[in-house]
């Protein structure tokens, strides 16, 4: 007898798996029972494109008898510009609203929960920061609260799995440069730091080194790199189109991609925080040597032998610093020294 629990997924995949062939005019993706359907839109037609798009994927669920939850449908949009001139053209009203059914129609919203992140209208992640920063601190106080022990072990075996789990969900895509987001991230380690019995009279650098815990920032910056290597390895999906080069000094180098030099100061701030441009300049600071790796396994643990190498004292309210704590700003003189 074959399981339903295993099959289920596989038959619901099997049974969604023509809708992309529906829609003819707009990029539709998929995970599970999640469905995204974009389109550029630069004039009238784009919009009555994606609308009959819209109508399409309705037509199929009734056709396939799937009801789809009408009322969640949700509508975000993204300007090439904070000034764009799409705002001035007649058509500009058009783009603000699409119909579900003849009481359901969809209009902008600020942000969208999309797989666990908040997507913002203005593509940046502010949003979705202080929604984690938010839920790590609810959860640290209820651990605070139920657990009456401060021993090292206790705290820092709840803190990993409860804590800091919530910090760095799908980080590689969301990753801060701000100082102010780095900082709010932060805050919560440090929190938490400061409650370890035997600590309270360090401060958050001298508490990290002493429970052997990195920088949630530097963290997230490790993560990065592994995911690299995912990318060049095959592991993972390049969707980035990320490419590389080998050289015989530096091994497999990550070519940064190029930015238009007429691009709006908003458009290099995403460019710069981007995975597409973070991800190569992390990646072409690991050495050699680490990136010869050749499983997944031993490239993690000579990457965290590497790390553990370089300073690791991140911005926080109150504490001064000569350097960002960011990898990518980090040059000694020789890297063979560390």
């Amino acid at each position: 007898v074959v399981s339903t629990q295993s099959t289920g997924p596989l038959l619901f995949i099997l049974f969604i798996n023509d809708l992309e062939q529906v829609v003819t005019s707009s990029r539709v993706s998929f995970f599970a029972d999640d469905t995204r359907v974009s389109k550029q839109i630069s004039c009238l037609e784009d919009c009555q494109l994606l609308q009959q798009d819209l109508y399409k994927i309705l037509e199929w669920s009734r056709r396939n008898n799937m009801k789809l939850h009408e009322q969640k449908f949700e509508l975000l949009n993204h300007l090439h510009t904070k000034n764009s001139v799409v705002s001035e053209l007649p058509f500009h009203n058009e783009t603000l609203s699409y119909l579900v059914s003849s009481d359901i129609s969809l209009h902008p919203v600020e942000k969208v929960r999309d797989l666990g992140v908040m997507v913002s209208s203005d593509l940046t992640w502010s949003a979705h920061i202080g929604t984690i920063v938010s839920n790590a601190r609810s959860k640290l106080s209820w651990v605070l609260s139920v657990c009456r022990t401060r021993d090292r072990a206790v705290m820092t075996t709840l803190y990993k799995s409860l804590v800091r789990s919530l910090l760095e969900y799908c980080c590689p895509l969301w990753n801060p440069g701000k100082v102010t987001e780095i900082q709010l991230i932060e805050g919560v380690q440090r929190t938490f730091t400061s409650r370890v019995s035997g600590l309270k009279n360090l401060n958050y650098w001298e508490r990290l080194s002493e429970l052997k815990l990195m920088s949630l920032q530097r963290r997230r910056e490790r993560y990065i790199i592994l995911t690299m290597w995912k990318i060049l390895h095959n592991v993972v999906p390049n969707s980035c189109d990320i490419q590389f080069k080998t050289t015989h000094r530096h091994g497999a180098v990550a070519v940064i991609p190029p930015l238009s030099r007429s691009s709006s100061l908003h458009n290099q701030a995403l460019y710069d925080g981007s995975f597409t441009v973070i991800g190569p300049k992390l990646w072409n600071k690991v050495p050699q040597t680490v990136k010869a790796a050749e499983s997944f396994n031993k490239f993690k643990c000579s990457l965290s032998d590497f790390l553990a190498l370089i300073p690791d004292q991140p911005p926080v309210a109150g504490y001064s610093c000569s350097w960002s704590n960011s990898l990518v700003d980090y040059s000694p003189a020789r890297w063979s020294d560390i």
